[in-house]
């Protein structure tokens, strides 16, 4: 095998700088959804809006009153205690994680 020929400093410093590696692959950004602001503490003007708007849904739970009248999750759980007691709302399934409800008819 002949001897490999000697390069000069230029020389390595063209070849290194032609390309040779390829360029990482760059991941796409994803879109992220930002940090919800939603309310933590009951003021007259949501328990109204609640009391106003919470009868008119058929289907009620946490995460409706969450998405829909922009509250916490410990509010929303107190919330449809309260329209339990008071009659307003009547539950279809209750455990420990979830609880559904829908709106108390008036033959009931």
């Amino acid at each position: 095998m002949p001897p490999k020929q000697q390069l000069s400093k230029a020389q390595k410093a063209a070849a290194a700088m032609a390309g040779g590696k390829k360029s990482k692959k760059k991941w796409s950004k994803k879109s992220h959804k930002d940090k919800a602001q939603h309310a933590v503490i009951l003021d007259q003007d949501k328990l109204d809006r609640i009391l106003k708007e919470v009868p008119t849904y058929r289907y009620v739970s946490v995460s409706v009153l969450v998405d829909r009248l922009k509250i916490g999750g410990s509010m929303a759980r107190v919330a449809l205690r309260h329209l339990e007691r008071e009659g307003i709302i009547k539950p279809i399934s209750k455990h420990s994680k979830q609880a559904i409800y829908t709106r108390a008819t008036a033959s009931e």
